[in-house]
């Protein structure tokens, strides 16, 4: 059977090269980092400086403060001396439980905090540099954001605005292309936001890749191969892109299609002629590069989509075991004891197969899971974790399963509430249960109504909390409390909406509010006869008030009935009989009569108003 197809390649007009995106558009060949993701290891906390951050100090005892920085799999497991409240708990970014990550404590200044040179590049070739990062942060809590910039040579390339607070890993990355005879590049992270409140990240997966133009395979169908009686199958190089002008080739076989992959002697050519080489299946690769000197170096070349030609026996034995209770499916036939059976199948490839099967039956072992399980911590919160520590009986390896989640060892970011798990080993035997998260009681603070008093007066608000109040913030700032911050006391000029916001020993956030309306109450007196015979009623004529209201009286003027200033007073408290008028004029008593005045009072809330009138002076 032979099966052909057509090479596509989609050049570069008149040379031009091609604008590059901020992403890779097309195929990426082998990651110049293999450290990009920190290795793993069985300890929480690696021990060894790995000297990776400029100017950055490294912590074997985290949480690591301003300036520092660790490598971890876990923020929340053994070698943590503690967490800070505001942080999130979670594992790196694979699926490897021992996979390690960095997490950086930036300093009070921005900086770099990752630099790595790398050598051995080609020139006039495009790269794709790119990271996961995550915001330490949990969602909600306050505090600046990570923003970070990538570089190369010291030059800005990308930057990734605000990593958002959502307890997600984010990926960010772009592309360039090197000089035409630059072979050296280095690449830096740098933090520009200033450490202090926030602004703390967590970074794994660094991967630096040649970028290339689309590399697949073509075929005439999508399961392709032969019988065991031999045949040819051709399959074809589809390149799309102009990144390469000449695009030079060398297709590759793996017996698995992950490792072992090996040149096919004399396979350069867009066209293969897949001889059969096994039975079973047989991956199928090419390399691509700009020309045949940068194809043997592996970080100026792509690689190719993976294709599996499948060479199917016309029989073949198989052993297989199933757990007590379970059956195994051979074509449209179910068998649930042991024995030997014998069915003839015909493949995709339409091959006529006779199958031998030996089947063997287990007793159930007892299977049993071992289960770590944290709650949410705050109501409304999704941060609970469930996590497959260990499993006895059985045959490894085994399968965990949460609810319809994909299969994994740890779940994290679950709400609260019932989770149905599943644990399945080599051969089929399972055990089943539930675990409860339980709903954390809810942490929540209480000012009270809201208020209405006179100017002047104070206000004084309880504050009442459902847990510990480790920190908080007021709105207006100024408003002034001592932590724990239980009773607020204003004496407030104006009405206001007093905002509470606080976070609990959990790191639980509540807020409050309440509206403090203000009543401004202008009740100032002003006699309308005074009499200064010094027999302590009525002597002095001058405003009287609430002195809590008051700031002071601007001016008091008095005038005689031609208009002539007899008295005047500027900036003097309210009620001070030693500022009025005594009825007298540059020391001589004026003659009984009605005189005119004019007064300007500034109250509390910084207004002033003026008053007017007439005053009989008697004698």
């Amino acid at each position: 059977m032979i099966f052909r197809t057509t090479i596509i390649l989609v050049l570069a007009l008149l040379g031009l090269p091609p604008a590059l995106p901020a992403q890779c558009s097309g195929t990426l060949g082998e990651n110049i980092f293999p450290g990009g993701d920190f290795g793993a290891g069985t300890e929480n906390i690696i021990q060894e400086d790995p000297r990776i951050a400029p100017g950055f100090s490294y912590e074997r005892n985290p949480p690591p403060v301003d300036g520092f920085y660790t490598i971890t799999n876990n923020t929340g497991g053994t070698g943590w001396g503690g967490i800070y409240l505001t942080w999130d708990r979670f594992f790196d970014n694979s699926s490897d439980p021992n996979g390690y990550m960095m997490v950086v404590n930036s300093s009070f200044s921005p900086g770099i905090f990752y630099e790595q040179t790398v050598n051995g590049l080609c020139g006039n070739t495009d790269y794709f540099f790119s990271a996961d990062i995550r915001n330490m942060l949990k969602i909600g809590q306050p505090g600046s954001d990570p923003d970070v910039s990538f570089l190369i040579d010291d030059e800005v390339q990308f930057s990734t605005g605000n990593v958002p607070k959502d307890q997600r890993w984010n990926n960010y990355g772009f592309s360039f292309r090197t000089d035409p005879d630059q072979t050296t590049v280095k690449l830096s992270l740098r933090n520009n936001a200033p450490g202090g409140n926030g602004n703390d990240l967590a970074l794994d997966n660094i991967a630096f890749r040649a970028c290339g133009p689309e590399a697949g395979i073509t075929a005439v169908r999508e399961v392709i191969g032969t019988c065991e009686d031999g045949g040819t199958t051709v399959i074809e190089a589809r390149i799309i892109g102009g990144q390469f002008d000449t695009p030079a080739i060398q297709w590759q076989v793996s017996p698995d299609g992950v490792s072992g992959w090996e040149a096919i002697e004399g396979a350069r050519q867009p066209i293969l002629r897949a001889e059969q080489v096994r039975l079973g299946s047989s991956f199928y690769r090419y390399l691509v590069a700009a020309s045949t000197t940068n194809l043997t170096n592996s970080k100026c070349r792509i690689i190719s989509d993976v294709r599996t030609i499948t060479t199917e026996a016309t029989g073949f034995e198989r052993v297989d075991t199933i757990c007590a209770g379970g059956s195994l499916q051979v074509g449209d036939s179910f068998y649930d004891r042991a024995g030997v059976y014998t069915d003839t199948l015909t493949s995709r490839l339409g091959c006529d197969s006779i199958v031998t099967t030996q089947l063997a039956v287990v007793p159930d072992p007892g299977l049993t899971a071992f289960i770590t399980d944290i709650s949410p911590l705050c109501q409304g919160v999704d941060d609970g974790i469930i996590r497959l520590d260990s499993a006895a009986g059985g045959a490894a390896p085994y399968r965990f399963l949460l609810d319809d989640l994909p299969a994994g060892r740890t779940y994290d970011g679950l709400a609260s509430g019932s989770y149905t798990y599943r644990l399945v080993d080599r051969v089929g035997c399972e055990s089943a249960g539930a675990i409860i998260l339980e709903e954390p009681d809810p942490y929540t603070v209480d000012l009270g109504e809201d208020r209405t008093v006179t100017l002047g007066e104070s206000v004084s608000v309880q504050v009442v909390s459902t847990d510990v109040t480790t920190a908080f913030t007021l709105d207006p700032p100024e408003v002034p409390c001592d932590t724990p911050c239980t009773q607020i006391l204003l004496f407030p000029a104006n009405s206001l909406h007093l905002r509470y916001r606080a976070q609990s020993q959990n790191g639980c956030i509540a807020t409050d509010s309440i509206r403090i309306t203000v009543n401004k109450l202008r009740d100032v007196y002003l006699p309308t006869a005074f009499s200064p015979n010094d027999d302590g009623v009525n002597d002095e004529f001058l405003p009287q008030s609430d002195q809590s209201r008051v700031v002071e009286v601007a001016y008091l003027r008095v005038y005689d009935r031609w208009g002539s200033l007899v008295f005047e007073r500027e900036n003097f408290a309210i009620n001070d009989r030693t500022m009025g008028w005594d009825g007298t004029h540059e020391g001589r008593a004026l003659p009984l009569g009605t005189y005119a005045y004019v007064t300007a009072i500034t109250y509390l809330d910084g207004e002033t108003h003026r008053l007017s009138g007439d005053v009989t002076l008697l004698r």
